[in-house]
Formats: C-alpha cells, sequence, structure tokens
C-alpha cells in the first residue's frame, strides 16, 4: 500500500501543476482580451498625429534605407552582403579617372528584409538605415526605389524616403518618342 501511495503523489502533483499552468495562461490571455475593451483605449491615429506628424521610433529602428549619392564609389559591397540580392548597382567607368559613376542604385522593397547587412560592409558609409517605416505603394512598382532618380535632397542622404519623392520619380518627364511622324 505504502508503494501504491507513493506513486501516486507525484502523479497528483503533475495534474496540480498541469491544472494550474493552464489557468495562469488562460487569465493572462483573458486580460489582454479585456484590456481591448477599455474606453479609455485609443486608435494608433489617435495617439500619433500619424499622417501630419511622424511616428516616434527608436534609436536602432531599421527603417528604410538612406543612401548618399555623393560618396557612392560603386564597389558593389552592399549588393554582394544582401542575403536576398534585393539592391542592383548601376555603374560606367570614369572616362580619364579611375574608379566608376554610379548610374543607378534600386533597392527592391518587396524583397527586402531590412537586416542592415548591406550598411557594415560600405567603405564610404554612404548607406545607413533610416527612421521611415511608411513607403506605401499600390503596385510593385512603387516598391522599386531608385536612388538615382530621387529628388536630390533625398538622394544624398538628408532628407528621409517618402512616397511621395518616389512617385515623382517614376513619372516620365519627357515623351518617349517624337510624335506619330518622328522616328523613335
Amino acid at each position: 500500500m505504502v508503494a501504491r501511495v507513493k506513486k501516486f503523489w507525484p502523479w497528483l502533483g503533475n495534474i496540480v501543476e498541469a491544472v494550474t499552468t493552464v489557468a495562469h495562461g488562460m487569465w493572462v490571455t483573458a486580460s489582454v482580451w479585456l484590456r481591448t475593451y477599455r474606453p479609455e483605449r485609443k486608435a494608433f491615429t489617435e495617439l500619433f498625429e500619424y499622417p501630419e506628424l511622424p511616428v516616434p521610433v527608436a534609436a536602432r529602428y531599421r527603417g528604410f534605407h538612406r543612401f548618399d549619392l555623393t560618396t557612392c564609389i560603386a564597389c558593389d559591397q552592399c549588393a554582394k552582403a544582401c542575403p536576398v540580392d534585393c539592391i542592383y548597382i548601376g555603374k560606367q567607368r570614369v572616362e580619364g579617372g579611375k574608379g566608376f559613376k554610379v548610374t543607378g542604385f534600386t533597392i527592391d522593397y518587396s524583397k527586402c528584409m531590412f537586416c542592415a547587412l548591406c550598411v557594415e560592409p560600405c567603405p564610404v558609409d554612404c548607406i545607413f538605415m533610416g527612421a521611415t517605416h511608411d513607403l506605401s505603394c499600390y503596385t510593385r512598382d512603387g516598391c522599386l526605389v531608385d536612388f538615382s532618380r530621387l529628388p536630390l535632397d533625398v538622394a544624398w542622404g538628408r532628407a528621409t524616403l517618402n512616397p511621395t519623392a518616389v512617385y515623382q520619380s517614376k513619372q516620365v518627364t519627357h515623351p518617349v518618342h517624337g510624335g506619330p511622324n518622328q522616328p523613335a
């Protein structure tokens, strides 16, 4: 009989521990669920005046990239370090000198996972993570950002990336051909 009692107590202890653990988990779930129905709870746009004022972000937040086109030497180190191959660099050799000139620096944000691995290998610190968290777009083409076509304040790293600047950089300002009677 004593052997049966010794086997019974650990089993009963396991049952009590399981019930208290589940009860504690349900209490946490219920308290969080009931917190959503508080009358003083505000929406995101009530807490932060979102479209008008920027949302405060942490100091080490990894937002959309900032890129300084003037210091880039087109070394391709950021593109090589990118694990998802979302950085495309167009370059051409400088005539009469040494080095390259950047003709295009495009990041595909539909692929980018904001890991910041492209920032570390840059020898001249021309690319770094910004604090912009919203780059809304209606098409996948809007996720392709060519920093060489952006306004100078954005392309030179003085201003943050914004949807308006990206949209304006994709506008064709001159016709593709001269007209119906003109050769292309």
